[in-house]
């Protein structure tokens, strides 16, 4: 998948991905990273790893950012995104408690 980010607005909570490995390849701007105890700051062409059970959180730095974001194993985390965007911006949309809940193999908030 890739990802854009503003670079607005404060970082996203944190949280982990039970077995699930995340790597992340910077392809614009800059992120701040939190991933367990350590903070760090990636650039363009710079790659990242969050090893299954990591808290993490990031977000853009200095305006916009776009990543390159690999999970292993997928699992359901493409429906989570698809229906996290329903829950957003449909008001019929599945309730975020439920959802977080459905997909808890995929995600969980420290």
């Amino acid at each position: 998948m890739e990802a854009s980010y503003s670079g607005e607005g404060p970082l996203p909570p944190m949280h982990h991905h039970p077995s699930q490995t995340e790597r992340f390849d910077v392809l614009d701007g800059a992120m701040l990273t939190v991933i367990g105890d350590a903070d760090r700051r990636y650039e363009v062409g710079e790659s990242f790893e969050v090893p299954p059970g990591t808290p993490h959180q990031m977000a853009a730095v200095d305006g916009p950012a776009r990543m390159r974001w690999t999970v292993t194993p997928a699992l359901r985390t493409a429906e989570f995104f698809e229906r996290l965007h329903d829950a957003m911006v449909r008001e019929d949309g599945p309730a975020l408690g439920a959802l977080i809940e459905e997909f808890r193999a995929e995600v969980r908030f420290d």
